[in-house]
């Protein structure tokens, strides 16, 4: 994900269209190496949804029109499995379109995006995606665990993956994983999940804001808190102030029902429901 603030996705749709309403690109590539500017794509799989629903897709063996190869030892794809595949040239065109005025989603997304761009620059159909979704950000949050490799993230929270490191059976398991992690972040917006860091002591705005509104309301809230090595927590908690003075914000209250005070780090506050929805 993209870190600096003074450089955002732009205001409005995509990125501030409610969760279910925004068009996700879950991308996976496989390539021949490493570097971005020798090796190719031979492999790839977009599917843009919309609310969990497919509204178009594409999935295709690639050949280098150079000749590259390598890496079968990790995705199995061999040298002959390529011989009738079309070149990115030939498929470049029907790929922008899946992606268009959509955001990408991808695990370890920078790698991605980086091949991805080199590839449409040699098509002559040159294109930057400088904001998307990386989900292995986004579940290093979520979940306490000790990797986040997406075959281990697949084994911890129970979802199949049919074939690792290919690239249709990566995006099916990737939107499964992304389910598990919306469930645990409960984003309003996809702007709400491009906030989220990971070792930069930031803390999401909606969460600093919703943090805010329930100190000034005064009732309880449902707050989602995952504390540093351990897996997140459902606290009822009642805000007395939030610090914003400090970083990361902190958040100051007390438990109910046994009112022991705690001082909670924004940054790792997973979820504030609206004051007077806890319970509901």
């Amino acid at each position: 994900m993209a870190t600096a603030e003074a450089a955002s996705p732009p205001r409005g749709s995509p990125w501030d269209d409610p969760i279910d309403e925004a068009p996700l690109v879950f991308l996976d590539l496989e390539m021949t190496g490493l570097r971005p500017a020798s090796d190719r794509v031979i492999e790839l799989c977009a599917e843009r949804t919309r609310g969990g629903h497919v509204e178009a897709s594409l999935t295709t063996l690639v050949r280098p029109d150079d000749s590259t190869f390598g890496n079968a030892h990790v995705h199995g794809i061999q040298r002959e499995d390529l011989t009738h595949a079309p070149t990115f040239v030939e498929i470049a065109d029907k790929l922008l379109a899946v992606c268009e005025g959509g955001i990408l989603v991808a695990h370890a997304a920078s790698w991605d995006v980086t091949f991805l761009e080199a590839e449409l620059a040699r098509a002559n159909r040159p294109e930057r995606f400088p904001f998307f979704l990386d989900t292995l950000v986004l579940s290093r949050r979520a979940f306490a665990l000790p990797t986040h490799a997406l075959g281990s993230l697949c084994a911890s929270l129970g979802v199949t993956q049919a074939r690792a490191h290919r690239a249709e059976d990566d995006v099916h398991a990737l939107r499964e994983v992304w389910k598990k992690i919306r469930e645990v972040l409960a984003p309003a917006t996809p702007r709400d999940l491009w906030h989220v860091r990971i070792g930069q002591r930031y803390a999401r705005p909606a969460i600093v804001a919703a943090a805010v509104a329930a100190a000034e309301i005064g009732r309880p809230v449902r707050l989602r808190y995952r504390p540093a090595h351990r897996g997140p927590e459902d606290l009822e908690f009642c805000v007395t102030s939030v610090r914003t003075d400090l970083d990361p914000p902190r958040v100051l209250g007390y438990l109910l029902p046994s009112r022991s005070r705690r001082e909670l780090r924004a940054d790792r506050i997973l979820l504030i429901e609206a004051p007077g929805e806890a319970g509901k």
